[in-house]
Parts: structure tokens; sequence; C-alpha cells
């Protein structure tokens, strides 16, 4: 493929001038007194910070988790002047169906990079061959690889067209889509612009999302003690949990001055949320997900520099006027993670149970396919069995 539409092998080659970089700053970080008797309640606890930094700068590997992420063929191409970066894998079954995989924020393709085997090799993994995939995991624009931004109005509906024009010139006419968070509104986009393309969705919500984007409805006259209670608890961890969103919705500018500045910080904020929105069982977002993933997370935020990118496309999509268009109809599933006792999510999007294709689960929560990989690859199969032809 020539001119604009080529597509180029793409290789993680970090410099080495920038980890040397990374590391002076870490270890040179200036950090703030704890107010005593204040933990997590304020945001990231000094003492936690102060040792993750120090692992960060002295035990991580980025060039082992490098060379991971450059075992998958990656490549990049540019579509509506913006170079977009991409991971493809082919399954060698024949007959595998093609899949869109959307990160949301603050992820990236680190997270579903344990999805890969599984999807594109079932046999190898327990599961059906009939249920290969080729798998296709974009960075969105402005995130990871997919930086710096040609333009400053990048968002959801604009990065949707751009990944069904990816797809179209990897050749795939027909494709399943799948997503969480910005990857969901993504995925729920797609159809707009490919009707005859897109076969089904899989969006990944629970609660948690619904609390966050002010979703949550008032009880009912007829709720128990323990509805009310349950969704005043989740109004008001989204209350105090919704500052990230306030800021880089309103003054995006100024929050990408920290986060392009200071390694400290851009660890603290992603790290933060991962404490906040995975799965409540578990102390630490180690606990949930693993330090190395974590860290190889934040890292690919820090050396492309996409955290203030990132945060402008997130101003873009909250500040665009919303398009409430239905759409094409087609096949839409959902997984619900995290548990939903009083059918919140499913009262709005699957009412009266209509929705073969809904799955619930009490595990996971904002990150499924790093929380509960195999529940999230179960649910895919299952989503998109019945579509192949």
């Amino acid at each position: 493929m020539t001119g604009n539409h080529q597509i180029r092998p793409f290789r993680i080659d970090i410099p080495e001038v920038d980890l040397i970089d990374l590391r002076a700053r870490l270890t040179g970080a200036r950090l703030p007194d704890q107010p005593p008797g204040t933990s997590w309640e304020r945001g990231m606890p000094r003492e936690y910070l102060a040792e993750l930094a120090n692992y960060w700068a002295t035990d991580f590997d980025w060039r082992a988790q490098e060379a991971k992420l450059n075992g998958y063929p990656q490549f990049t191409t540019e579509i509506d002047g913006q170079t977009i970066h991409f991971i493809h894998v082919r399954s060698a079954e024949p007959g595998a169906m093609p899949v869109i995989l959307g990160h949301g924020y603050p992820g990236s393709i680190v997270d579903f990079i344990d999805l890969i085997g599984p999807l594109t090799d079932p046999r190898a993994h327990g599961g059906d061959p009939a249920d290969a995939f080729d798998v296709v995991i974009p960075s969105i624009p402005g995130f990871g690889f997919s930086n710096p931004v040609s333009e400053p109005d990048w968002q959801m509906k604009r990065a949707a067209k751009a990944f069904t024009q990816l797809m179209a010139r990897l050749g795939y006419e027909r494709y399943a889509a799948h997503g969480y968070d910005i990857g969901g509104g993504i995925a729920g986009e797609l159809a707009k612009f490919a009707p005859e393309a897109i076969i089904g969705t899989n969006v990944a919500t629970g609660v948690h999302g619904f609390a966050y984007l002010g979703f949550l409805p008032q009880p009912g006259d007829d709720a128990s003690d323990e509805e009310r209670a349950y969704l005043d608890r989740h109004r008001a961890d989204a209350d105090g949990g919704t500052g990230y969103l306030k800021l880089t919705s309103t003054r995006p500018q100024t929050m990408a001055y920290a986060v392009t500045d200071s390694p400290v910080f851009q660890l603290a904020w992603i790290v933060e949320k991962f404490k906040e929105w995975t799965h409540p069982s578990k102390e630490l977002p180690e606990d949930v997900v693993s330090r190395e993933v974590l860290l190889t997370n934040v890292s690919l935020y820090w050396f492309t520099r996409s955290g203030a990118s990132a945060a402008h496309f997130l101003y873009n999509s909250m500040n665009i006027a919303p398009d409430w268009s239905p759409g094409p109809v087609i096949p839409a599933a959902f997984s619900v993670f995290g548990g939903d006792p009083f059918g919140i999510v499913r009262a709005a999007l699957n009412p009266g149970g209509a929705n073969p294709n809904w799955f619930e689960h009490d595990e996971g929560g904002h990150f499924p396919s790093l929380e509960e990989p195999e529940l999230l690859v179960a649910d895919l199969r299952t989503s998109f069995r019945g579509l192949r032809s």
C-alpha cells in the first residue's frame, strides 16, 4: 500500500536517554508531606507513592516490557491526517472473526495484551477453535504511540470514524467491536460510519461508570433502604472521585504541564484511578493488577507524553455537542463488572431482559481486561458466536 494509505511496521524503541531522564526525575522528586492520620481519601498516600516511584526508578525493567510488547506485530498508518498506531494479530484458524478492541482512560494497548492469545488461538487456551478472532488493538489518537495529535479536535466520534477506515484498510469487510470507557463509546459509534461492516458490539461497563457519568437514577418509591444506601454510596464516590474529569474537561492544558514534566505526578494520577476503580475487595492497586502492568501503562503515557494529549481528548469529548441519534440497529452485548445487585445498569440498558447477550459479574471493575481477562474472553466468545458467517 502506498501514499498516505501505507501501513508501516512499528517497533517500540525508547531512547536510552529518556530512561536516564526518567530515573533522574524520579530520584530527584520533591514530595509533599502527608497530613497526619490521612490515607487514600485525600488522594495517593505519600508513603505508598514514594515506594512505588522508587520501584519504578530502580527495579522496574522497561526494556523487558518493551520486548514483550514488541513480541506482537505493531503498525502505524495515517488516517485523517493523524498517525494511528495499532497491534494487529491474525489467527492461524481459518475463518477467524476480526474484532477491534478499544481501550479506555487511563488505559492503553497494555489493557488487552493478555487477551491476544486466548482470542487468536482458543485451541491453545482451552477454547473452541471456531471462536477464533483476528485482533486489532489501536491506540486512540492522542494516546500512546498515536501521538502527537495532528489537530486539536480529536474526540470519540472522530476516532470511531478513523477506526472504521483502519479496519477497511486492513481488508476487513465485516468485524466485531469491544471496548470499555472511551473505547466503549467509540465501539458504540462505529456502526454510524460503517453500518454494513459492524456485525455487533460488546461494551464492558458497570454501576461505577454510570455514577461517574451522572447516570444513576433516583431511587423509586418502592426502593429498599439497602438500595437507597447503595445509590447514595455510589453517588458520593462519584462526587469525590470525578475531580480528574472536572479538571480535564475544563482546564486540560493546566493539567498537561504536570503530567508532562513530573513522572511522579503522572504515576499518582494514573495509579490512583486503579485504586479507586478496580474491585474494592483489594487493598492496593497492585493486588488487582501487577506492578509490572501498572508501570508499563504509566511508562507508555510518560514516554509518549500522551498524558497531556489524552487530557485534551477527554476535554473535546466532554465538550462536543452530544449526538443522540441511535444509528443503525446492530446486536449489542453488554458485560457488567463489579456487581449490579439492584439492576441499575440492567434497567437502563436491558429493560425487560430482552438482550440474550447480557453478562453480569460480581468480579472486576473499570479495567475488566486486566482484572478478569478470562471472564471477558468468555463473554466476547459468546457475544459474537452467533454472528459469524
